[in-house]
């Protein structure tokens, strides 16, 4: 099974950035036959999306394609945001705006959010109202929220109690995210998500 975490930060080596680190290694610490594929937004991979995606011979379409093609092999995914001024990353709504239901649709998200501070609870409200009505993603109801991240998830052993059980907090959610994928598979080849009259959400 495939799992994407997706970086949504655009900062270079930035703390979502090693977050997300820490996810995988702990994904792959619960299952290690999992394929783990991180795509990190830093430097803003992605042009601002437009109408011209749906020309399949548009510079668009072709810088999509390779992003496209992995998201399409990952059977749940991992988003990672910080919060920038109470908000998710203009990238990482712009990667769904991207993403179709052929990509992301009926298939698990968990939200890790992280803030500098006490934050993190507007982006995991934000990624629960928009950004998911049209390609299906299913947030889990499980998040995790990382605070004061400077202070956590650096290093093999926990830098005290907070630390340790923020780790077991991510295990369970990573546990939870897990049972999801494999349960919405089976959903997926029901054909029900592929019916014509219905391709967009209400």
């Amino acid at each position: 099974m495939r799992i994407m975490i997706i970086v949504g930060s655009h900062r270079q080596q930035s703390e979502s950035s090693r977050v997300a680190a820490f996810v995988a290694a702990d994904l792959k610490q619960l299952d290690s036959t999992l394929v783990i594929d991180t795509l990190d937004l830093a430097g803003n991979p992605l042009p601002l999306w437009d109408e011209s995606l749906w020309q399949p011979d548009s510079p668009l379409a072709a810088a999509w394609k390779p992003i496209r093609n992995r998201m399409r092999e990952a059977a749940g995914f991992v988003l990672v945001t910080p919060e920038w001024a109470g908000m998710v990353p203009p990238g990482l709504k712009n990667l769904l705006l991207f993403a179709s239901s052929k990509e992301v649709g009926h298939k698990p998200a968990l939200v890790v959010a992280v803030s500098a501070s006490r934050g993190g609870s507007y982006p995991v409200n934000e990624l629960r109202t928009s950004g998911y009505k049209n390609n299906r993603l299913l947030v889990i109801p499980e998040h995790v929220l990382v605070h004061d991240v400077a202070d956590v998830l650096a290093g093999s052993e926990p830098a005290g109690e907070r630390d340790a059980w923020l780790r077991k907090r991510i295990t369970f959610a990573d546990r939870l995210l897990l049972e999801y994928a494999k349960a919405l598979g089976s959903v997926r080849a029901s054909g029900l998500t592929e019916d014509a009259d219905f391709p967009y959400g209400m």
